[in-house]
């Protein structure tokens, strides 16, 4: 009887835990369900523009990125959620190696930024100058800048005369535009009581000094901005750096315990 009790209890007993196996698979269940939604709502954005993206704004396009972003979030949650129902080490191995992957990479691009500050700061401004001469090529592009310049309060890259580099606002006296010498609407500081936005508060301040200017724009630059941001939500910041590190170093370790346990398993019949 005891004899049979033993063989009953050797055939039920697995190595691999049921609670961290299914945790996984839920984890990575939710975050794939999210990269779906990112998907969807890149793919709604680019086909519902009312213009073809240029050509030169493809890197740049916020559907596109988050098209990509989407994609490679299925493929990697996709590879946690079958390979922990399934038991699949080979599965559970890609997951575990894409995220740690994605995870060195956001660590390389922090201490990159962090130790060459300035090059990081040229390498931005490069992509916003590109997203500035394509301000009124593509609308997502343009309403990013706008919901930046209007949150930071700030106006271009190093101060509100790089809207020169748009061909519309361009300040030479060559430019036939009627925006010549203009900023956008969301350079310009809001008036009290207003209600009705003036989308032309910021034509000819180009031509004006910076303390004119600053009367009725937000004169600074993004890029001074995004540092004094930076610098006065250092908590903030912390706070969602761990909140991106901390899943992705969860799901590394769990996948990496139950790769552990799947093949104690296999080993052990």
């Amino acid at each position: 009887m005891e004899r049979e009790l033993n063989l009953n209890r050797a055939e039920t007993f697995s190595f691999v835990n049921p609670w961290i196996r299914y945790f996984l698979f839920f984890f990575s269940f939710l975050f794939w369900v999210f990269s779906l939604l990112i998907v969807a709502i890149g793919v709604y954005a680019k086909v519902q523009k009312a213009t073809d993206t240029v050509r030169d704004t493809f890197l740049i396009d916020p559907a596109v990125i988050l098209i990509v972003v989407g994609v490679v979030m299925f493929f990697i949650t996709f590879c946690g959620c079958i390979g922990a129902l399934r038991e699949n080490i080979r599965l559970l191995k890609t997951f575990s190696l894409s995220l740690t992957l994605v995870f060195l990479t956001q660590l390389a691009i922090a201490f990159l930024g962090f130790f060459y500050s300035d090059q990081t700061r040229d390498a931005l401004g490069k992509f916003v100058k590109k997203a500035i001469v394509h301000y009124r090529d593509d609308l997502d592009l343009q309403n990013l800048m706008d919901y930046i310049q209007k949150e930071f309060k700030c106006c271009g890259w190093n101060n509100y005369t790089d809207w020169s580099w748009n061909i519309y606002f361009n300040c030479t006296s060559e430019n036939p535009s009627s925006e010549r010498c203009a900023v956008p609407y969301s350079c310009c500081t809001p008036v009290p009581g207003e209600a009705v936005i003036n989308t032309m508060c910021g034509f000819g301040v180009q031509t004006q000094n910076f303390l004119d200017a600053d009367k009725s724009i937000y004169p600074v630059g993004c890029a001074d901005r995004a540092v004094m941001w930076i610098e006065s939500h250092l908590l903030l910041v912390g706070a969602l750096t761990l909140g991106l590190a901390l899943p992705q170093i969860a799901g590394i370790v769990l996948s990496q315990i139950l790769i552990s346990q799947i093949q104690d398993e296999i080993s052990a019949f």
